[in-house]
């Protein structure tokens, strides 16, 4: 049903393929960039794959890229400070982020203190606080195939001195360009695989059904569940495959664009706050939480649940199940994803696993009802409710 209004966006350049990293240095200078800032973490950095970024700039007249190679696991804002610092320091005039969600959404937290000119990322936590400021050229380059941080206007940023993990939104946080290259995941070993993939699944899931769910946003999450679903077990056998490869990025790409447009729920609320209180990873903290938060969705987003069976089972599942059992189905075959990515990715399937603990349940339900994904997901969530799931999850 087409919704009575609804806004799409989705203004990032995509840059997708084999040796799609060669073109970075023409899509720099089309930005106008001179001198890049390349943000990645010692890890990215160890595998070599920044070394192929910045062999592509040597070949160009950007060969005296800045490399910033500190970005921790979880992104903060101590050094989202730090690398706006260093921008204005080195006199930088583009980034070039290389790396998983934490590089992206330190990348886009400094660009955000660089556009607004401000010298501390909190003082400008919350949706659309940029005012269409002008942000520095941004190029995404992802090296794990889940956030879909390349093309979204969101970041998660650890603010440390409260353990919490706070969400800057705008539609101005959109990279101007993401690449998507096969050699940039290649090596991603079936853990964080079967992490990722999951984590591109609940995007695309609480894309499709929460509040601001719309004909397009619906578009991309449904493909992007396809794809997961005809390439997971590829990827989980054999890590080498490109075409493969390529896909899983390709998937996340397009979860990403498709929660940037509908939001994000439940799942995304109760995983934050076991990020900022536990210190859950984000893709595993998703993959747990997703089974139990469809459960509780289930009774007003039954109608989504059974369309999307199509693309999570296949069409052979979705014509042999009936119209009434749809729904549930599509829950099962969420668990049975998850059953994969366990036994072939060693994926926790309960949150106990990941180090929550019983005792911390009051303080990450609290946590997750002050997020602001809590307020798209398309069921009222009270504080009982996040705990009733934690529980069940546990």
């Amino acid at each position: 049903m087409i919704p009575a209004f609804y806004e799409f966006r989705s203004a990032t350049k995509i840059v997708s393929g084999d040796n799609a990293i060669e073109h970075i240095a023409f899509e720099l200078e089309n930005l106008g960039v001179t001198r890049p800032l390349v943000i990645t973490d010692k890890r990215i950095l160890e595998l070599g794959l920044t070394r192929i970024v910045l062999d592509a700039l040597a070949d160009s007249e950007l060969g005296g890229a800045v490399v910033f190679d500190d970005v921790p696991v979880d992104s903060s804002v101590e050094v989202a400070n730090s690398v706006a610092r260093l921008f204005k320091d080195r006199a930088c005039d583009g980034i070039v982020a290389v790396g998983g969600g934490s590089v992206l959404d330190t990348a886009k937290g400094a660009a955000i203190v660089l556009a607004t000119g401000g010298a501390d990322l909190m003082e400008l936590r919350g949706s659309e606080v940029l005012s269409n400021m002008p942000m520095p050229p941004l190029v995404a380059v992802p090296t794990t195939a889940g956030t879909g941080s390349e093309v979204t206007g969101a970041a998660v940023i650890k603010d440390t001195a409260r353990d919490v993990k706070m969400a800057f939104v705008s539609f101005d946080l959109q990279p101007h360009v993401a690449v998507l290259d096969p050699r940039m995941t290649l090596g991603l070993p079936p853990r964080i695989t079967a992490s990722t993939a999951m984590d591109a699944v609940v995007h695309s899931v609480e894309a499709a059904s929460c509040r601001q769910r719309n004909p397009l946003s619906d578009a991309y999450a449904y493909s992007a569940i396809t794809l997961v679903r005809e390439n997971l077990d590829t990827v989980l056998s054999d890590g080498r495959d490109k075409r493969a490869r390529l896909a899983m990025a390709n998937a996340a790409l397009m979860a990403g664009i498709a929660f940037s447009n509908s939001m994000v729920g439940v799942v995304h609320a109760i995983g934050h706050a076991c990020g900022g209180v536990a210190h859950v990873a984000h893709g595993d903290a998703m993959a747990i939480l997703l089974p139990y938060c469809m459960e509780f969705n289930l009774d007003v987003c039954a109608d989504v649940y059974a369309e999307i069976l199509l693309p999570l089972a296949g069409a052979d599942v979705y014509a042999a199940t009936a119209p009434a059992d749809r729904p549930a189905a599509a829950v099962a075959a969420v668990r049975a994803m998850l059953a994969t990515c366990a036994d072939r990715g060693g994926l926790p399937l309960r949150l106990g696993e990941v180090g929550v603990s019983v005792s911390q349940i009051a303080d990450i339900a609290r946590v997750a009802l002050g997020d602001g994904s809590i307020s798209f997901n398309p069921k009222d969530v009270s504080l009982q409710d996040a705990e009733a799931i934690l529980k069940a999850a546990l």
